[in-house]
């Protein structure tokens, strides 16, 4: 069998499910697959990621799609299952897996059924599917791994405040607000990252509804106003209305947070953070961010919850705090008056080494193979509809 393996991912924002597609494309690549990448024409990205030998084909829509698709059968990887009539045309004569990249709680369902095989992200995702009555989810968790590259600018090391804002150019008020914003925040003198005395969290994260920051704030804002010394720090962009909300979370610290906006120099940010601060669990996937700092050095505050119960080991790469719906924060208010006083004897994850080892590359190109291998008995079991 050709391994041949197309792939579609039509985002036009950067965020982790095409950090995902990257570093999956270069697994493949690893693998001996051919790879070609169906990637929206507005979403310049792309070309500017390292992913050698992964043929790029711009598109404006799914249906531009059809007018590509090779006459022999073939296997085909979407990275979002809702692409429309071309699933169903997919599926009636190719073979044609998804990954979930986001949990199904409180979503439909419905754009998975077509589909042959189903590639989860963590255990939590397969949870969901599993209780959504999709059952062909392949078994095995295609944890990610840490990949700090983004776009352009890898080698810088200064950290420049920069936009909180991600534009929806459909909207009219967005796209009155992109012309003037940024030349009102071009007016601004520039400021750089210098890390405050006290304890140091951060967030590193887009600014999306499926963090819950607003949730969580409206209840550890108040907590963490007890404790000056506490600074939060906010690295990420978002929708005007996630960050109008996020920032009327945080009304009450407004004097220790600081807003950075959207970065790409990750390798500096992390180091410079004692915590890493995660947000509500159970509309998150699995938390590139989380594997990322770990791989940085840095020790993660999160939820006892999955997905993140997955990817942190208590006391050695990081802190576990009960949900603050359960118990009105006071967990964190306790975690926080033992950090303050730990005077700077965290954890340090890169110590774990045998729990680092798997979200690295080499064991992630082998779960990868094993996941290609079960679409590739697919592609020569299952008939043509």
């Amino acid at each position: 069998m050709n391994k041949v393996c197309y792939q579609i991912n039509l985002q036009q924002g950067f965020g982790g499910g095409e950090i995902y597609t990257r570093f999956f494309s270069n697994a493949l690549q690893q693998l001996g697959w051919q790879v070609t990448l169906f990637v929206h024409k507005n979403a310049s990205f792309w070309q500017k990621l390292d992913m050698p030998g992964v043929t790029l084909v711009p598109v404006g829509s799914y249906e531009e799609i059809h007018g590509h698709l090779p006459a022999e059968r073939s296997l085909f990887i979407t990275h979002s299952p809702a692409i429309g009539k071309l699933a169903d045309t997919l599926a009636r004569k190719h073979i044609l897996a998804s990954f979930a990249h986001m949990p199904l709680y409180n979503r439909n369902p419905e754009p998975f059924r077509p589909y042959h095989l189903i590639f989860a992200v963590s255990g939590h995702v397969i949870d969901s599917l599993r209780a959504a009555g999709i059952d062909s989810y392949y078994e095995e968790p295609l944890y990610g791994m840490a990949d700090l590259t983004r776009p352009a600018t890898r080698q810088a090391t200064a950290i420049r405040a920069a936009s909180v804002y991600d534009w929806d150019l459909r909207k009219v008020r967005d796209r009155l607000l992109s012309h003037l914003y940024p030349t009102w925040f071009a007016l601004k003198p520039a400021e750089y990252f210098r890390k405050r005395k006290g304890l140091t969290l951060g967030i590193v994260s887009r600014l999306t509804p499926i963090k819950q920051f607003p949730l969580m704030f409206g209840i550890l804002a108040p907590i963490i106003r007890q404790f000056p010394d506490v600074n939060l720090e906010i690295f990420g962009s978002g929708g005007y209305a996630s960050v109008r909300d996020l920032r009327k979370s945080i009304n009450p610290i407004a004097d220790q947070v600081r807003w950075w906006g959207h970065q790409n120099n990750m390798n500096a940010i992390y180091p410079q953070l004692d915590f890493l601060l995660t947000g509500l669990p159970e509309k998150e996937a699995l938390g590139l961010n989380v594997i990322e700092a770990q791989a940085c050095g840095t020790p993660v505050l999160a939820v006892n919850a999955p997905p993140f119960t997955e990817t942190v080991v208590e006391g050695e790469t990081g802190y576990f705090f009960i949900d603050p719906r359960q118990d009105d924060g006071r967990d964190f208010a306790r975690l926080l008056g033992k950090l303050r006083t730990a005077d700077g004897k965290f954890p340090d994850p890169r110590r774990a080494t045998t729990h680092l080892e798997r979200f690295s590359f080499p064991q992630f190109s082998q779960r990868v193979e094993r996941a290609m291998d079960a679409a590739s008995h697919l592609l020569e079991v299952t008939p043509c509809s």
